[in-house]
């Protein structure tokens, strides 16, 4: 299984990329966003990768950050949901998007993807609501972005011993948000519960997530 690569982008096609590694290509398919975000042909680029075995066909999706990785590898799990149908609901929310649709049971949101049918994307949010919360408390713990290595664009003259592999930098509101649900579920609150206020409150910053999210979770009356 491949799971990650690192190289030289050769080129960027409309659905794929194509990365040179050590002189070996790869067609790796991505999202819109993940294209939108890539560098320049030429500049070092990092992807974790899910190969999907056909009987006549290998395929390789990229993903700059597990956590869009773990999204990809559940939605493809809801039965009508093909890698297809999973790129373009991630190019269109992105990770934390598809996490505060599927956590609120925001069907309409998930609709908005291209193939998308409104069936489609009820049965995505049914199937999968009850595991957004355990996603979301992957912000925090190797959710975030590759860091791409230069080096991996040359051959070194010779391996050099010092050098640090890179490591992913989770993204900020991600990192937050997987914080602010540790808390709230430390103050006793179920996962489910506090993973939906969490979808609900804006903010970048955990505290200001928990205590928007203390106020949805307070008693009305």
């Amino acid at each position: 299984m491949i799971g990650r690569i690192a190289g030289r982008l050769d080129f960027k096609a409309s659905d794929h990329v194509l990365v040179d590694v050590r002189g070996v290509g790869y067609l790796v398919y991505c999202s819109e966003r993940t294209l939108a975000a890539m560098p320049g042909a030429g500049e070092a680029v990092a992807l974790y990768t899910d190969l999907l075995v056909r009987e006549d066909n290998l395929q390789l999706f990229g993903f700059p950050t597990l956590l869009e990785k773990e999204w990809h590898r559940l939605l493809t799990s809801v039965q009508g949901v093909g890698a297809k149908a999973s790129l373009a609901i991630l190019g269109t929310l992105g990770p934390e998007g598809v996490g505060r649709a599927i956590t609120l049971g925001d069907a309409t949101a998930v609709k908005a993807a291209p193939g998308v049918g409104p069936k489609l994307a009820a049965r995505v949010v049914n199937e999968l609501k009850d595991k957004a919360a355990g996603v979301m408390a992957m912000g925090a713990f190797g959710g975030g972005a590759l860091q791409p290595d230069p080096a991996d664009v040359v051959e070194p003259a010779a391996p050099s011993p010092t050098r640090a592999a890179a490591a992913p930098v989770a993204s900020g509101r991600a990192e937050a948000q997987a914080d602010a649900l540790s808390a709230l579920v430390n103050l006793g609150y179920g996962q489910s519960e506090a993973a939906q206020a969490v979808a609900q409150a804006e903010g970048e910053e955990a505290n200001t997530l928990i205590r928007q999210a203390l106020k949805l979770l307070a008693p009305k009356g």
